[in-house]
């Protein structure tokens, strides 16, 4: 399999760590991947331009992020990532929504800061700023129902994800004040090996 990818990608670092996860890693080739270039390949596997963008060993396209954890976790034989049914499986897609959310929001962000000065929105930022504010908020009156670090599932990695982007973009705003039992639950999470083999460059 082959995934056009980027290093400093919230989304793609998820579906690595599903991969890493579910003992797929070494199927799947990461092919570093410009969305801006209009020459880019991945135009023509993706109308969006946009990674994580999986091309399978029988010839499927697959995107996005959740799409192609779902595929990764069909091909195992262990515990799945995604409960099959019940209450948990709509817990762990629901805290996988909210981490996506994040990492949108801090996307959303980072891009803002890549236009001219002149033509950059501070009200826009202050927005997206505010959404992530509130998931956190959230997340730290529910961290009693996230997933134990030691099994975890689609909405723990995409949480983790999120909060790995937030500290890599966005230091110089701390999201563990006032969220103490959320920071205690990303201090366990964040010592899983797939956690640590995901970890973007140092810029």
């Amino acid at each position: 399999m082959k995934l056009r990818y980027s290093q400093t990608s919230p989304f793609v670092r998820k579906v690595l760590m599903a991969a890493h996860e579910v003992g797929l890693a070494d199927r799947i080739e990461v092919s570093p991947t410009d969305v801006w270039s209009p020459d880019s390949p991945i135009v023509r596997e993706n109308p969006l331009s946009k990674i994580p963008t999986l091309l399978t060993d029988d010839g499927m396209v697959l995107f996005d992020s959740p799409v192609i954890v779902e595929y990764l976790d069909s091909l195992h034989e262990g515990r799945k990532l995604i409960p099959a049914t019940g209450p948990a499986r709509w817990v762990a897609l629901r805290q996988q929504a909210l981490g996506d959310g994040i990492c949108d929001a801090g996307v959303l962000r980072r891009v803002e800061t890549l236009r001219p000065t002149a033509l950059r929105s501070a009200e826009w930022d202050s927005r997206q700023r505010a959404a992530i504010s509130r998931a956190f908020d959230r997340l730290e009156v529910e961290a009693g129902d996230l997933p134990d670090p030691d099994q975890p599932n689609v909405g723990g990695l995409a949480i983790l994800s999120a909060m790995g982007y937030m500290d890599f973009r966005f230091a110089h705003e701390p999201w563990r004040t006032g969220r103490p039992t959320l920071a205690r639950w990303f201090d366990g999470a964040a010592r899983r090996a797939s956690f640590q083999a995901t970890l973007p460059p140092r810029e």
